[in-house]
């Protein structure tokens, strides 16, 4: 198949998604010429809010190769992916993502990605989401024993 074709796929998944009731966003995920996973958005469905199509794809490629390794996998994605599923896609090795709606296709929809990626990269103190430090009294090193447990 070509692009074109795994690109024709994701758009076909969003289009039934919209008919089931989800939002317009599809994806499929391909490796050495295989679909590892042609999936939508879930989050109608699950009620769950990562349940976005790029990482249902993810979820779904990795339970059936049994591995997050994603390396040398394709993500193709009927919209432009937010700041979390572009995070997912590079913490699991996707080094490579086609778009067939951009930001400004989607903005007009409230679709657009632009506020999500403006978030992330401010200062941690400026963001809406405060992360405050509070390591419990006596912690031994978390990270430590996982680092033992490599071994």
């Amino acid at each position: 198949m070509t692009d074109e074709q795994y690109m024709r796929e994701a758009v076909a998944q969003a289009y039934a998604n919209v008919e089931a009731g989800g939002q317009p966003f599809g994806a499929v995920l391909v490796r050495n010429g295989e679909i590892l996973a042609s999936t939508s958005n879930k989050t109608h469905i699950t009620h769950d809010p990562t349940a976005h199509a790029e990482i249902q794809a993810i979820r779904e490629a990795s339970a059936k190769l049994g591995t997050p390794d994603m390396t040398g996998a394709v993500m193709y994605a009927s919209g432009q992916p937010c700041s979390m599923c572009y995070a997912a896609m590079a913490r699991c090795g996707i080094r490579t993502a086609f778009v067939a709606y951009s930001d400004a296709d989607g903005e007009p929809f409230d679709f657009s990605t632009v506020a999500s990626y403006e978030e992330i990269s401010r200062a941690p103190e400026a963001r809406v989401l405060q992360l405050r430090p509070l390591k419990p009294t006596g912690e031994r090193g978390l990270y430590e024993a996982w680092q033992a447990r490599q071994s």
